[in-house]
């Protein structure tokens, strides 16, 4: 088995925060309830998906700013707000505000591209500039600088009774060097190192050359070692990893068998490159936490990370969070070497 180059450091987990139509209260209430148990189990950092016109969560920031009151000591992370749904400014209105109120534990992860199923949103996100709105990454360093400080407008001082600043109010000073991009090309990686970004790499990546091996470690390997070739940093610029890892040690008979039909159907789309962008998709990891530490351990990228955020599957029952989380901080993390933090 080839040894891990770098201690995992940091252990966290990533959920979409599914709910049921009828009752989006309870399963809003089920995701601040996981990322209260991620606290307690020693995780390291807790990170919430970005869903628009779905059942998923569709404010990452109004959740973390909740799950901010309930927590004292675990990260608080977006994996990732797509920019093509926001204006930067404001967003970076919200973002200070959340990390002061959190005391300094927000880490956003954004990502650009115009928004999912633009042509018939469109209408309703940007009906006057539709045609005109930019979804590359200038809207990301439009961001970074006003996070960072940077002026926003020309105008400060006193107007009658009020007071105005040139710069984004509140300002985090910390908040500007917790800043992810999350991203599956070279391109992406280069571009987040440069900007002294971090990286979240998921399991998804692009196989961007036709004539090139699609191999999922190699490729993502090589997108961590062009970020932090880019980065000021270098060597010790951020990465953090998300694969599906689903150990099954304390499961159930019935839940073993849920997870493994759940991982044998999303397994056809990782044999090959898939459509037009040539996505490649990592395997899901499902066994007990020796059996996942093994394969973690033999893979190229997991082996160049010293962070990870494991996805938790989408469709599964409040128990089976328990269950997994449990069963990653219990077992699996000390497979890795990790320890967990106190509050």
């Amino acid at each position: 088995m080839p040894p891990t180059s770098r201690p995992l450091r940091k252990l966290g987990f990533l959920t979409i925060g599914l709910f049921d139509a009828a009752d989006p209260r309870r399963g809003h209430e089920s995701t601040l309830e996981i990322i209260e148990l991620g606290e307690r189990l020693g995780f390291d950092s807790a990170w919430v998906r970005h869903r628009h016109l779905q059942y998923g969560i569709s404010s990452p920031v109004a959740v973390l700013a909740a799950a901010s009151q309930r927590t004292s000591r675990i990260e608080l992370g977006t994996a990732v707000i797509p920019l093509g749904w926001e204006n930067p400014l404001r967003l970076a209105e919200d973002l200070a505000t959340v990390d002061l109120l959190s005391g300094g534990r927000l880490n956003p992860g954004v990502s650009v591209g115009p928004p999912m199923h633009y042509e018939q949103v469109k209408g309703a996100l940007y009906p006057d500039t539709a045609e005109a709105e930019d979804f590359g990454y200038e809207r990301v360093r439009r961001l970074l600088d006003f996070v960072r400080g940077k002026p926003a407008t020309d105008f400060s001082g006193v107007e009658g009774f009020e007071v105005f600043s040139d710069q984004v109010q509140p300002h985090s000073p910390g908040l500007g060097r917790r800043l992810w991009y999350g991203g599956g090309s070279i391109g992406s990686a280069r571009w987040a190192g440069e900007h002294g970004m971090n990286f979240l790499t998921s399991s998804v990546v692009k196989a961007e050359d036709p004539e090139g091996p699609a191999d999922f470690a190699d490729i993502q390997l090589s997108h961590i070692r062009a970020f932090r070739a880019a980065h000021p940093d270098g060597a010790q610029a951020r990465v953090s990893q998300g694969l599906v890892v689903i150990p099954t040690d304390s499961a159930s008979r019935e839940q073993r068998a849920k997870y493994e039909e759940y991982a044998a159907k999303r397994t056809p789309r990782t044999t090959a490159p898939q459509g037009p962008a040539r996505l490649m998709f990592a395997p899901d990891l499902v066994g007990t936490s020796a059996e996942i530490a093994e394969r973690l351990q033999a893979h190229a990228a997991f082996r160049e990370a010293e962070e990870v955020a494991f996805a938790l599957p989408f469709t599964f029952e409040h128990e089976d969070y328990v269950q997994i989380l449990t069963d990653m901080a219990t077992k699996l993390g000390p497979a890795l070497g990790w320890r967990p933090g106190v509050a």
